[in-house]
C-alpha cells in the first residue's frame, strides 16, 4: 500500500487506536476523527451516564500519544435523522431494527467517509475486524476478519462497492489478543479498556429505557397462542421476539418458560407461548427480505447461500430465491429461532483457495 493521507474513525476503543498506530508506523499521514453521534443532554430518555465523553477523551489522548492530528466531527443531526428516527419508528411498528448497521451504511461509511475525502484524505480506516479482497477485475469483496470470535463483517453487510473503495481495515488480519499486545507495547492509554457492549450510542443503557422517551406506552393484553389472556403489558416496544423474562407471566413449569412469539399491532396484544422446539410461532425456516443489498455482483435468482441471522451466529445453510429488485425469499435448511421483522440477514459464502473464512455478498432486512 502506497503511503498517503489516511483518516481513521476513532471510537476511543483499542481497535481503532491500534488501527491508527499501525497506519502511522507504516509511514502514512494519519488523522484521527471522532464522530459525535448523540447529544445526551437533549435526550428525551433517562439514559443515565452517556459514554461519549470518556470515549472522546480516550481517542484524543491516543492521538496525542501517537503524535497525529485529531478532530471532532459533529454528526448529531445526521445521526438523529438517518438512524435514530428509523430506530424509533421501527420499534413503534413492532420491528427490531439494528442501529449499528444503519450507522455504518449511512453515517460512518457514508457522510463521515465523504467528509474525510472532501478534507483531502485518500483513504478511510476503521477498527472493524474485516478484510477487503481486490479481485482481478478491480472490484472489491468484503471478507470476514481473521479472528473468528471478533469478526464484524455482519455489521457491514449493507455497504456498497463505492463505500469499500479506498477503505482500510488495519486490524482485520489480526486476532484480538494481538491487538491488545500491540496497544500495550505502545503504551496506549486505553490498552486495557473493555470492549463496548450494546448499541453504539447508548453504551450500557437498555434500548427499552431509551425508547421510553420517544414511544408512548400503550398498555394491552398478553395472550397465549390459544387466545387466553395471561396478563397485561405496558407497551409492545418493550418486548422482543424470543424474550423469556420480564413479561410478568408465571410459568409454573420446571425447566420451561413462556416466551414472546409475536406482536399483534392491530389488537395491541403481546403473543406468548410455552417455549418448545416444535413451536411454529417461535421457529421458522422460510423468511422474506426487503431492501436487498449486494456489495459486489448480485446473486443469481436462485442460489445456495450461507445466511447469518445475527451477529456472532454461525452461518446457516439456506436457499436464496430472488422475488424482485430489492426483495428475496430465503429458506433455511434448519429452522431458526426468534427471527424478527427489522433484523438484518447477512448473505455469505464460504471461501476457498488462499483465504479462510467467508465472503459477505450483502444482506437484507427481514420483512
Amino acid at each position: 500500500m502506497l503511503r498517503g493521507k489516511v483518516a481513521v474513525a476513532m471510537s476511543g476503543g483499542v481497535d481503532s487506536s491500534v488501527s491508527a498506530l499501525l497506519l502511522r508506523n507504516a509511514g502514512h499521514e494519519v488523522r484521527g476523527i471522532f464522530m459525535r453521534t448523540w447529544n445526551a443532554e437533549e435526550s428525551k430518555s433517562p439514559i443515565g451516564e452517556c459514554p461519549w465523553r470518556n470515549d472522546l477523551n480516550d481517542a484524543q489522548r491516543v492521538c496525542e500519544q501517537l503524535g497525529i492530528a485529531f478532530e471532532v466531527v459533529n454528526m448529531i443531526a445526521n445521526y438523529r435523522d438517518l438512524v435514530v428516527k428509523d430506530l424509533v419508528e421501527g420499534y413503534r411498528m413492532g420491528r427490531t431494527p439494528n442501529p449499528d448497521i444503519l450507522c455504518n451504511a449511512r453515517i460512518k461509511f457514508g457522510i463521515l467517509k465523504k467528509y474525510a475525502h472532501d478534507s483531502g484524505f485518500e483513504k478511510f480506516a476503521t477498527g472493524h475486524y474485516c478484510r477487503i479482497l481486490e479481485n482481478a477485475n478491480g472490484t472489491l469483496d468484503l471478507l470476514s476478519g481473521a479472528d473468528v470470535n471478533k469478526d464484524q463483517s455482519y455489521f457491514l453487510a449493507m455497504l456498497s462497492q463505492h463505500q469499500l473503495k479506498n477503505t482500510i481495515f488495519p486490524v482485520g488480519i489480526l486476532k484480538k489478543s494481538e491487538v491488545r499486545k500491540l496497544a500495550e507495547s505502545a503504551g496506549l492509554v486505553n490498552c486495557k479498556k473493555k470492549d463496548s457492549q450494546g448499541i453504539c450510542f447508548l453504551g450500557n443503557v437498555k434500548i427499552q429505557d431509551f425508547l421510553s422517551g420517544y414511544v408512548e406506552d400503550v398498555p394491552g393484553d398478553i395472550v397465549d397462542v390459544n387466545g387466553r389472556t395471561m396478563g397485561r403489558h405496558r407497551g409492545l416496544f418493550r418486548f422482543t421476539i424470543g424474550q423469556r423474562r420480564g413479561m410478568g407471566v408465571p410459568s409454573n413449569v420446571d425447566f420451561a418458560h413462556y416466551v414472546v412469539v409475536g406482536k399483534d399491532l392491530e389488537r395491541n396484544q403481546l403473543l406468548v407461548e410455552m417455549e418448545s422446539e416444535d413451536s411454529k410461532f417461535l421457529w421458522g425456516s422460510e423468511f422474506f427480505l426487503g431492501d436487498l443489498n449486494f456489495i459486489n455482483e448480485p446473486l443469481p435468482d436462485v442460489a445456495h447461500i450461507a445466511a447469518i441471522p445475527r451477529y456472532r451466529d454461525p452461518p446457516q445453510r439456506a436457499k436464496f430465491f430472488r422475488t424482485g429488485e430489492k426483495t428475496a425469499r430465503i429458506v433455511f435448511e434448519k429452522p431458526q429461532r426468534a427471527l424478527a421483522s427489522g433484523q438484518i440477514i447477512a448473505i455469505a459464502s464460504s471461501l476457498s483457495g488462499n483465504y479462510s473464512g467467508k465472503r459477505i455478498f450483502g444482506g437484507g432486512i427481514l420483512l
